[in-house]
C-alpha cells in the first residue's frame, strides 16, 4: 500500500521550476483543478509549441515582489470560478514540492487578487499522494514570514513610480490592503496614514502635515482618501491642506463633504436632473402627517441624516408606526429624511462602481430574509449583474453631481425606472471584486497615474 502524506487545509508549497520558493496554497478537495494567481498573461510560440509568459505576485497583499515566469501550455480549459462565472484559462504543467516530496501537477492561470490565497490545490494534484485533514493547517511545516520574504529578496522591485498616501483608519481592511497591493504591483511607493495620527501646521509659507512622531509628510504625488463617516470633518480638513499643497486627491474634500450630507446630496442630484425616491424633510412635529402624505403614505422609510451602512434606517409599515418613529426621532432633536418605500424592488438594489466618469463594474445586492435593506454588512448577498445603459448613465451623472472621481452609486429599480438612493465616496472593494472578478483596485491606481500624467512601465 502506498503511504500518503496527511496535509491540512492550507500549506506552504514550492514551485521551483517557476522560481517560486514559497507560496501559500488553499487545499480544496472540492475543486478538480489547481490554480495559481497570474497577471500579464501572454502566449507566444517557441520551437513550434505554444508557451505562455506571466507575472506572479506570490505573497498575498504584497505587490513589491514579482516573479516573471514562462511555461509550456498543455491545454486551454473553460473553468467555472467560485462566483459561478466561466473563464477560459491556460493550463501549464510544473513540479510541486511539498515537504520532502516532489511531483508534477497541472495549474490553470488566473487573476486571484480577490481570493484569500495565491494558489488553490485541487484534488487532481492530490490523487494517490495526499490525505486532507481540513481541521488543521501546515501539517508539513510552518514557515516564518521573515524566511518567506527573504526568499524573494532578489525579486523585490525598486520603487520608480509615484509617491501615494492612503488616508484611512484601518490598514487591515480588505479595500485598503488591495489598494496598497495594486499600487505596489505597478511600481509605486504607497504609505498608509491613519487619519487620527495625522496633525497639521497651518502656515502662510510652509504649511505641513505631520504623522505620528512628528515626521512631516512630504513629496506626495497623490492621496487616496478612505474615510469613515465619523471622521469626515477632520479627514476633510487634512485633505484641504493636501490640496492647497498641490497634492492630487483622488476624491476632493468638497466632493466628500457633499456626498456625506444626505439632504444636500439629494438636492445636488435633483439639480442635475437625477431621479431619486420621493423624499420629505421637515423640522416641526406639527408637519408629521403632511410629511407622510408627501411621500405617498405608509409603508415608508425613515432615515437619520447621520446614519451609515444601513444604520439609522427604519421601515415604518403603517401610518401609526411612521408617526411614532418620526416623532421619536424629532424628540431627540435628530435630523431625519422621510422617503417613499419602493416595494417592487423586493429588497434588492444595484451598486455601480464609477471611476473617472465610467461605470467599471456593477453588482446586485439582496437583503437577507426578514430585512428590507440590501446591505452586505447586515448579512445580505451579492451577485454579478449587468447595469442597463440607463442605469450606467444615471450612475455617472450622480457621481459628477457630487464632483467625485471615484464612487459607489446605489440604484434601486422602481416601476417608474431606476432611482438613485445614495452616492458613496469611499465604496468598499470586497463585495464588488468578488462578484465581478474585476481588479477594481488596479483600475483606481491606473486612474491616479493618468491624473498625475505618469507613464507606467507596468502594463
Amino acid at each position: 500500500m502506498v503511504s500518503k502524506t496527511v496535509i491540512g487545509s492550507e500549506e506552504w508549497i514550492s514551485l521551483n521550476e517557476l522560481n517560486i520558493p514559497f507560496i501559500k496554497a488553499r487545499v480544496d478537495s472540492g475543486a478538480k483543478t489547481s490554480s495559481m494567481h497570474a497577471v500579464n498573461i501572454q502566449s507566444f510560440q517557441k520551437d513550434n509549441e505554444l508557451w505562455v509568459k506571466f507575472d506572479v505576485f506570490p505573497l498575498q497583499n504584497d505587490g513589491k515582489r514579482k516573479v516573471s515566469c514562462e511555461a509550456l501550455v498543455i491545454d486551454k480549459r473553460v473553468v467555472k470560478s467560485s462566483s459561478g462565472d466561466r473563464e477560459q484559462r491556460y493550463v501549464v504543467r510544473t513540479s510541486m514540492s511539498l515537504k520532502d516530496q516532489r511531483w508534477d501537477i497541472e495549474l490553470t492561470l488566473t487573476n486571484r487578487d480577490s481570493m484569500g490565497y495565491r494558489m488553490l490545490l485541487g484534488r487532481e494534484a492530490m490523487r494517490g499522494k495526499i490525505i486532507v485533514d481540513p481541521a488543521v493547517s501546515f501539517l508539513t511545516g510552518e514557515v516564518d514570514q521573515k524566511s518567506v520574504v527573504e526568499s524573494y529578496k532578489q525579486f523585490k522591485k525598486p520603487n520608480e513610480g509615484l509617491r501615494i498616501g492612503l488616508l484611512a483608519s484601518n490598514q487591515n481592511l480588505y479595500s485598503n490592503r488591495r489598494i496598497i497591493e495594486a499600487a505596489e504591483q505597478r511600481g509605486h511607493e504607497i504609505e498608509f496614514y491613519n487619519i487620527r495620527q495625522c496633525f497639521m501646521k497651518l502656515d502662510a509659507t510652509t504649511p505641513q502635515i505631520h504623522y505620528r512622531g512628528g515626521k512631516a509628510i512630504e513629496a506626495l504625488d497623490a492621496v487616496i482618501p478612505r474615510i469613515r463617516p465619523s471622521q469626515t470633518f477632520y479627514a476633510c480638513a487634512l485633505l484641504r491642506l493636501f490640496e492647497s499643497m498641490g497634492v492630487f486627491c483622488f476624491n476632493t474634500s468638497e466632493s466628500i463633504i457633499q456626498s456625506r450630507d444626505k439632504l444636500f446630496s439629494l438636492q445636488l442630484l435633483l439639480r442635475q436632473g437625477v431621479q431619486i425616491p420621493t423624499t420629505g424633510f421637515a423640522s416641526s412635529p406639527l408637519d408629521t402627517n403632511d410629511l407622510i402624505e408627501m411621500v405617498g403614505g405608509s409603508p415608508l422609510i425613515v432615515k437619520l441624516l447621520e446614519g451609515t451602512q444601513g444604520k439609522g434606517v427604519v421601515l415604518a409599515e403603517t401610518k401609526k408606526a411612521a408617526e411614532s418613529v418620526i416623532n421619536a426621532f424629532k424628540s431627540l432633536n435628530a435630523n431625519i429624511l422621510v422617503q417613499e418605500f419602493i416595494k417592487e424592488a423586493n429588497g434588492k438594489d444595484l451598486r455601480c462602481f464609477v471611476i473617472d466618469g465610467k461605470v467599471v463594474a456593477s453588482m446586485q445586492r439582496s437583503a437577507p430574509p426578514g430585512e428590507f435593506r440590501a446591505n452586505v454588512h447586515l448579512g445580505g448577498t451579492t451577485a454579478l449583474i449587468k447595469a442597463t445603459p440607463e442605469e450606467r448613465k444615471l450612475a455617472i451623472k450622480a457621481t459628477k453631481a457630487m464632483g467625485l472621481h471615484v464612487a459607489g452609486v446605489d440604484i434601486i429599480r422602481s416601476a417608474s425606472g431606476p432611482l438613485v438612493l445614495e452616492v458613496n465616496s469611499s465604496p468598499g472593494l470586497e463585495g464588488i471584486e468578488a462578484a465581478t472578478q474585476k481588479d477594481i483596485a488596479q483600475m483606481m491606481i491606473k486612474s491616479i497615474e493618468k491624473r498625475c500624467n505618469y507613464v507606467s512601465k507596468t502594463k
